[in-house]
């Protein structure tokens, strides 16, 4: 394979951020390859044929003209034909790692190289809890997920639209949805990304949070570029493009294909198009604004071909997965990995086992950032209190798992070996004593108790065990300090804007 071309400068980290001052979770383990050498280069192949000859469309004037100006050639429908060294070209200019800056410079997190950061759900405008079932989605809802997610350890980015606040009108959204990921929590944040009025608004609270010069020398927002799969970036998506990269901001680069409909019932078909689509975007990011972070992602399932339905956690799904992630290390970018879907309505037995089927695979694909994984149920439509308790606690286990194993001299525990007699044990050896609150994982709310214990204890099943949890939390949130004259410049924002917004323009 030949070697991918890089430029000076890749690693693109913010001045100014201290990243030593928090501990962020590694990958220390060595990702799966699926591929040969060879066969990934077919994939490359196969996906600079699609840019080649089948093209990708490109539905909005700016971008068809800055496309043009560049030389790609665009034809009359707006469909844009690359030749693969302008790709490679373009893509060598978006950094291979970044810092995500966070409200808290100690919260701040790195993406990219073996760095691993969780982001929660989003998008679903349903919520769900086992007191009341399911409802659409409030802004006080978002409010409790928001909280949800600053306790979690496990969680280290606060995310967007953890629910759709149903209660707020579309136009309106990325003020509310802004102000309450920035009031309620310091972690790094997502921006709102439906269309580019919605994006440009959360620049413009980004600006007001940390300063105008902030935002444009450091990445303080993440926005997600849904590629209309097949082939198709539409001017919503191009619009967000377009005020994230223009403003310094980073992007996730994500085309959405369900295999058997937006892409071929092939596997090695649905890569190269993800492929393809996923690289076209990001040269596209580097033309608005050379350096623009980009993360590679393709969220990639298939269809129930005899009903129709999407399926989450299908086999196929992981090995397109691992295929994908390989193609990001080709090209030296952060990766995007799948997080813990569902098509489950309840969190039930279903549940459980289609998000370890979703998301433990990614664990493998060395993940830089994922997104959705916790929350997520009913094929991204709910949002699920009690499924996001015991999400984070299956988040804590894989990120446990993606430590590896210690090769520190205390871990072979050489003494304890060679003093317990055979039949004997080790649980009272000085080692062991040493070790008990430290040496292997422990989750807050699954059950490791006898049967007799647990009856003994009322037989509490863990979605209940989870509903309790998640009551208690909030009980014991405590807000993170914002200056009173940020709020407040925050608030008189939304307030003079709100008149100014015009719903028609945001169809």
């Amino acid at each position: 394979m030949s070697e991918h071309p890089r430029r000076r400068g890749r690693r693109n980290r913010s001045a100014d951020a201290d990243v030593d001052k928090i501990v962020q979770p590694t990958a220390r383990i060595n990702p799966y390859n699926l591929a040969s050498v060879e066969q990934e280069q077919q994939i490359h192949d196969m996906s600079m044929r699609i840019l080649e000859e089948a093209g990708i469309a490109f539905y909005d004037d700016e971008a068809e003209a800055r496309l043009r100006a560049a030389g790609v050639a665009v034809d009359d429908d707006q469909i844009a034909r690359f030749d693969r060294e302008m790709i490679d070209e373009l893509i060598a200019l978006a950094p291979s790692e970044f810092t995500h800056t966070a409200r808290n410079p100690d919260r701040s997190v790195i993406i990219g190289g073996d760095n691993v950061a969780f982001a929660p759900v989003a998008g679903p405008p349903f919520v769900h809890d086992i007191d009341g079932g399911r409802r659409e989605a409030t802004l006080d809802d978002l409010t409790n997920f928001v909280k949800l997610a600053y306790l979690s350890p496990h969680l280290h980015v606060s995310g967007t639209e953890i629910v759709v606040p149903g209660d707020v009108p579309f136009h309106e959204r990325a003020l509310d949805i802004g102000y309450t990921h920035y009031k309620y929590s310091d972690k790094p944040t997502m921006g709102h990304y439906p269309i580019g009025k919605c994006a440009a608004d959360s620049v413009e609270l980004a600006r007001i949070v940390f300063g105008p010069e902030r935002v444009a020398s450091e990445h303080v927002l993440l926005g997600v570029i849904n590629v209309s799969s097949p082939r198709r970036l539409d001017d919503r998506m191009l619009g967000v493009v377009h005020e994230y990269a223009k403003a310094n901001q980073a992007l996730v680069i994500t085309p959405f294909i369900l295999a058997g409909a937006m892409g071929p019932a092939a596997i090695l078909g649905t890569v190269a198009q993800a492929n393809a689509e996923a690289l076209a975007t990001i040269a596209y990011a580097q033309l608005v604004n050379p350096g623009t972070p980009c993360i590679y992602g393709p969220f990639l399932a298939v269809v129930d071909l005899q009903s129709g339905a999407p399926v989450f956690g299908a086999s196929e799904s992981v090995l397109a997965q691992f295929l994908v992630s390989q193609m990001s290390r080709r090209y030296e970018l952060p990766f995007r990995a799948a997080g813990q879907y569902v098509t489950s309505k309840v969190p039930d037995m279903q549940a459980g086992y289609e998000s370890a089927m979703s998301m433990f695979p990614s664990m493998l694909a060395k993940p830089n950032f994922v997104l959705h994984a916790a929350g997520w149920m009913e094929s991204g439509l709910t949002t699920s209190y009690e499924k996001f308790v015991l999400d984070l606690e299956l988040s804590g286990v894989y990120l446990r798992f993606l430590q590896g194993v210690s090769w520190d001299d205390d871990e072979w525990a050489i003494d304890s070996l060679l003093s317990v007699p055979p039949g004997g044990h080790h649980l009272g050896t000085e080692h062991t004593m040493g070790r008990f609150r430290t040496a292997f994982h422990r989750t807050d709310h699954l059950d490791y108790n006898s049967f007799e214990q647990w009856k003994f204890n009322g037989s509490v099943w863990s979605d209940r065990r989870a509903n309790h949890a998640w009551k208690e939390m909030l009980e014991r949130y405590e807000m993170p300090p914002l200056d009173d004259t940020i709020d407040e410049a925050l608030l008189d924002y939304m307030a003079r804007r709100r008149p100014e917004l015009d719903p028609t323009d945001f169809q």
